[in-house]
């Protein structure tokens, strides 16, 4: 693995880290009409997000490389921003949408980067993971009436 693919990767560690943290967020302090729909859909959004984080990782670690570890790194790094505390409902899934196009964008970059590589395996993994948020963030949509 290059050093250009195993930073790439960690961009992504670092973005699924601060999206874990920004949908536990959103889970919490949801309110509002569609509050059972949305505690329920971030907590399904936050799980899957660990397992993406996990998986992600331990491919970096599997290919000799090191993932970034600390919160320091991982707001440093990600294509993410952190919550503020002050979204609205609304507000929670259009930032989710928002979110997950940011992360469709960095992990199509980086499987073009691990194609180049011939790194099929590493394409293979942030294919599906690409797949699945793309799903979400249609899902997300079509609630927003969009």
């Amino acid at each position: 693995m290059t050093q250009k693919l195993n930073t790439e990767l960690n961009h992504l560690v670092s973005s699924y880290s601060v999206l874990y943290t920004k949908l536990h967020n959103y889970h919490w302090y949801v309110t509002g009409n569609a509050f059972f729909t949305l505690h329920e859909k971030f907590e399904e959004l936050y799980n899957e997000v660990t397992l993406n984080l996990d998986e992600i990782a331990e491919r970096i670690l599997s290919k000799g490389g090191k993932p970034v570890a600390t919160l320091k790194e991982h707001l440093e790094l990600s294509y993410i921003e952190e919550a503020t505390g002050k979204e609205s409902t609304i507000q929670m899934v259009e930032t989710t949408i928002s979110d997950f196009e940011k992360l469709m964008k960095a992990l199509n970059s980086t499987m073009e980067l691990a194609a180049e590589e011939g790194d099929d395996r590493t394409e293979d993994l942030l294919n599906a993971m690409y797949q699945s948020i793309e799903k979400h963030a249609w899902m997300l949509k079509a609630f927003l009436g969009n």
